[in-house]
């Protein structure tokens, strides 16, 4: 039987760097905006990561996309 993915949901996740440990490493922390559209373009979501990473304190090392789908039986 064929599955299909039926999207539910997407998360768009900045990763910023907070600072730096005592033995040198950088720290990071994520900060997640749920309930993205799962159909908004990729474009969209990247370029409003970017417009929010300026009102970050901290400086933006990634962007990621979460999508999150219902496995359905066709």
């Amino acid at each position: 039987m064929a599955v299909e993915k039926a999207p539910a949901n997407s998360i768009l996740r900045l990763e910023l760097r907070v600072g730096v440990s005592p033995e040198g490493n950088p720290v990071y922390r994520t900060r997640s905006l749920n309930n993205v559209k799962p159909l908004a373009a990729d474009q969209d979501i990247y370029d409003v990561a970017t417009a929010l990473a300026g009102l970050q304190e901290y400086q933006l090392n990634g962007i990621s996309r979460v999508d999150i789908g219902q496995l359905i039986q066709v």
